[in-house]
């Protein structure tokens, strides 16, 4: 088994999407993407790498198919300290239980460390989504605090409460 990282293009957008379920919705991006909002983000993270700024998002793959998507985001700034870039994570249905989400999590803070990317990586979770905190916790993140979100919102538009774990970089 394989997993590495990288850039994500126009041809992974059906596969990508395909990867979603309730839980990614859930728990990363809110709502369903389509070819339309999908290519338009991967164009926009495109775009990112190219003037080396804002969020870089990558395409997880295991044995070369594609099985998730990991990012960073520097301008992340809710519950973070100065220093602090935020990473988020969703592993296809199919690809999940194999370990590969703490794979990208170590691949990403890799990548991070060897672009001098920040100085501690932040996973803001939500307590109830355990796969999370049990990746965060696996990768040797430590636990800071839980803090009522500024910025996520639970489904019902309530804010979010999130749980902050950071990493060295």
């Amino acid at each position: 088994m394989r997993i590495t990282l990288r850039a994500l293009t126009e041809e992974d957008v059906e596969a990508h999407n395909a990867g979603e379920d309730e839980h990614t919705v859930r728990w990363l991006n809110g709502a369903p993407g389509t070819a339309e909002t999908t290519a338009a983000h991967f164009r926009k993270l495109a775009g990112n790498a190219r003037a080396g700024r804002g969020k870089r998002g990558f395409g997880v793959c295991l044995d070369n198919r594609l099985a998730g998507y990991v990012d960073y985001d520097p301008d992340v700034i809710d519950g973070l300290e100065p220093g602090d870039v935020n990473i988020s994570y969703a592993v296809h249905p199919w690809a999940r239980g194999r370990g590969v989400a703490g794979e990208a999590v170590r691949l990403i803070l890799e990548h991070m460390r060897e672009n001098r990317i920040g100085t501690r990586a932040a996973i803001r979770v939500d307590p109830d989504n355990l796969a999370s905190v049990r990746v965060a916790e696996k990768s040797g993140f430590t636990y800071i605090r839980t803090f009522t979100s500024d910025s996520d919102q639970q489904p019902d538009g309530t804010p979010a409460t999130l749980r902050l774990y950071v990493h060295d970089v």
